[in-house]
């Protein structure tokens, strides 16, 4: 077996299963999950129509480079959204089967593990990919099994809840092969400016290393007029239409409630997508015909995705005005998390939640590593996934309000 599938860690859902093994909820209370981001709301009707009227699709392989109808759909949809002045469809945008497989394959096909033979990786070590601290547990994975090493900016109240990009010391930046950003972030929500992602750009035109901003939170926010801006935005901003060593990760799993439909895209530099594409075409992952035809009418539809940031506006609201008097809450810039400090272990927290009310949240520790100061940036922290219907929400708030009074 590959020796470095011993370096990965277990996933956080196995890590709170252990801590759950020994907990009896009581039989009367209705469990809920507030620990898994799989959003609850009903997926848009016309999705189902759409891919029983393309179901003949099934009689044909897919293409890894997907129908040009949803290359011009997606293309189409970031012009709009982010104000691009233009996107390749044949070129810069690749259909995935949503970003979790991506930002995965993504990174084997992109770290050179030969850094030695690169002038600008020292030869103190592996290649680096750098990631936020907490982080989704993809990029740190795909790191380790491409041959590189994981290096973790810290997200602290300090800092905003967002990396200190300042604060990187050149020779980490040297070693650098790929930096992961999370805007909005999980679990964080936090949202990075234009002004840090031109700044990120500046650094990797010094540097070479590319970028991958995982994207897939971007349209649940909460202010209609300030859509969270993108790492493709910021380029055009500075007039790089090339978008050079910049590619972004978007998914309808999140923004239409699609999570089992498994349809994203990655978009940005088309020097980057033409060989991932030869990877992917090796590595066989396409996606179904009929979804690709169904993911085309979703991204040209904003009316149920303005719809479902309206649902989460109103759970956020409730919840937050529910919990803030006993449990200090700070709403994030976007997405669908609470992350909330804990009064003592997150450990204990979770545990002791689920043991008494039938409340499942995730332990923060759960999603982040101990940096070089020994601290976890996660701990004391949970996180609280709103994804399920508003009164289920709303029962789950009053349940921790109440084990925080007892």
């Amino acid at each position: 077996m590959n020796p470095e599938l011993s370096l990965l860690h277990p996933y956080p859902f196995e890590k709170l299963a252990t801590l759950f093994r020994h907990n009896t909820p009581p039989a009367g209370l209705k469990p809920v999950a507030l620990s898994i981001g799989e959003p609850r709301h009903d997926a848009p009707a016309f999705v189902a129509e759409a891919i029983a009227r393309h179901i003949g699709g099934l009689s044909n392989y897919p293409t890894t480079l997907g129908l040009p109808v949803l290359r011009e759909a997606i293309a189409a949809w970031l012009c709009r959204r982010f104000g691009l002045r233009a996107v390749d469809p044949a070129r810069q945008v690749l259909p995935v089967n949503g970003t979790r497989e991506a930002l995965f394959s993504f990174t084997q096909a992109v770290i050179d593990r030969k850094s030695g033979d690169r002038s600008r990786v020292t030869t103190a070590g592996k290649p680096l990919v750098v990631m936020p601290n907490p982080f989704y547990q993809i990029y740190e994975g795909a790191a380790l099994l491409a041959g590189a090493e994981p290096h973790f900016l810290p997200c602290t109240a300090a800092t905003g809840l967002q990396p200190d990009f300042d604060a990187v010391p050149d020779d980490i930046w040297a070693r650098t092969q790929l930096l992961f950003i999370c805007s909005p972030g999980n679990p964080t929500g936090a949202v990075l400016g234009l002004d840090t992602l031109k700044r990120l750009i500046a650094l990797s035109d010094r540097f070479g290393f590319v970028i991958a901003s995982d994207e897939c939170y971007s349209e649940i926010y909460f202010d209609e007029a300030s859509p969270p801006p993108g790492l493709l935005q910021a380029c055009a901003e500075l007039g790089r239409d090339d978008y050079r060593n910049c590619v972004v990760f978007h998914s309808l799993s999140k923004r239409s409630n699609l999570p089992g439909l498994r349809s994203g895209f990655v978009a940005g530099d088309a020097a980057l997508l033409a060989p991932y594409l030869k990877y992917r075409t090796y590595h066989g992952s396409a996606m179904p015909v009929q979804h690709q035809l169904a993911s085309t009418e979703v991204w040209q539809d904003e009316a149920h995705v303005r719809d479902n940031r309206a649902l989460y506006r109103e759970k956020f609201a409730r919840v937050f005005n529910i919990l803030n008097p006993v449990l200090p809450l700070r709403m994030p810039d976007a997405g669908f998390y609470f992350w909330a400090a804990t009064p003592g272990s997150d450990e204990g927290f979770a545990r002791g939640l689920h043991q008494t009310q039938a409340v499942t949240v995730l332990p923060g520790r759960y999603l982040a590593r101990a940096g070089d100061d020994g601290r976890n940036p996660g701990e004391n922290h949970v996180r609280m996934a709103l994804v399920a219907g508003v009164d289920e929400c709303v029962d789950a708030a009053q349940r921790i309000r109440s084990f925080l009074a007892e």
